[in-house]
């Protein structure tokens, strides 16, 4: 049985730059990671390797260079590493992504059935949260959403519990097998790559699939399978704080002060 980890490769934030005039990300020479929120679901994946006997995937949807992810992958513990390649996926909305991985994923279980899909909770560039329910939806099984823990896996009954992590409280939720998964962070701690297995990875093959291979139309793919698009994008602009009184030596005529602030900016009431 495959439990597969859907990982995407992204900008790292901290260095990410805006072409003013094309309104776009400038790339060259930006370096890229693996999504965070991926790491937490290679992961659980790998746990589930350990665990239950799973053959874990590592799936990727991206540039040749995305190979570099899938690597690591590798080198982290996952039997097999697939990169979703093909100029015509290019441009893809979330909706076009989410088509093409759960292709992808129909294709593995032509091989050997799938029994878990864990996606991150949403990436740190697109931030949408709608990949993972989207594979969900087309493959038509269960999707539970924002987990922190996986409770109890019971292959007879072939039903999966799990606890979601929501706004103030927490969910128990049973689903039936098979599940797409979206994790958070408190899932997890990603295990460090070994040497040998770092050396492993560097000679392992990395399979990639174009669409020749999906054979999927034309216009369910890339731009041409993308009904939404970005009209425009900019970094948020920011006006600087001010210093209002000396706290330490008028600590209550400072706190006037801002309180009188806030009232003339309609900010705050009494």
């Amino acid at each position: 049985m495959y439990v597969v980890a859907c990982i995407k490769q992204v900008p790292d934030t901290t260095q990410v730059q805006i072409d003013p005039v094309t309104n776009t990300l400038v790339r060259d020479g930006i370096p890229f990671i693996v999504n965070p929120y991926d790491s937490h679901a290679l992961e659980e994946s790998l746990r589930m390797k350990d665990r239950y006997g799973f053959k874990a995937v590592a799936l990727s949807m991206g540039p040749p260079n995305a190979e570099a992810t899938l690597r690591k992958a590798l080198s982290q513990g996952v039997d097999r590493a697939i990169l979703l390649s093909d100029r015509a996926f290019g441009g893809a909305d979330t909706l076009s992504t989410s088509n093409v991985l759960a292709a992808a994923i129909r294709k593995l279980a032509e091989q050997d059935e799938v029994g878990l899909v864990f996606c991150g909770k949403q990436t740190i560039d697109g931030d949408t949260a709608q990949v993972g329910p989207g594979i969900a939806v087309r493959l038509g099984i269960s999707q539970l959403t924002l987990v922190d823990r996986i409770e109890h896996l019971d292959f007879l009954a072939r039903k999966i519990r799990v606890r979601r992590k929501l706004e103030g409280r927490y969910e128990i939720v049973e689903a039936k097998l098979p599940a797409m998964i979206t994790v958070v962070r408190e899932l997890n701690q990603p295990r460090y790559p070994t040497v040998p297995m770092r050396l492993k990875a560097v000679q392992s093959d990395v399979d990639v699939w174009d669409n020749g291979v999906l054979r999927l139309d034309a216009n369910s793919i890339g731009l041409k399978g993308s009904p939404t698009w970005v009209s425009r994008i900019f970094s948020p602009e920011r006006s600087q704080g001010e210093i209002v009184g000396n706290g330490l030596k008028d600590p209550s005529g400072t706190a006037r002060d801002l309180v009188q602030r806030l009232l003339s900016r309609d900010l705050l009431t009494i």
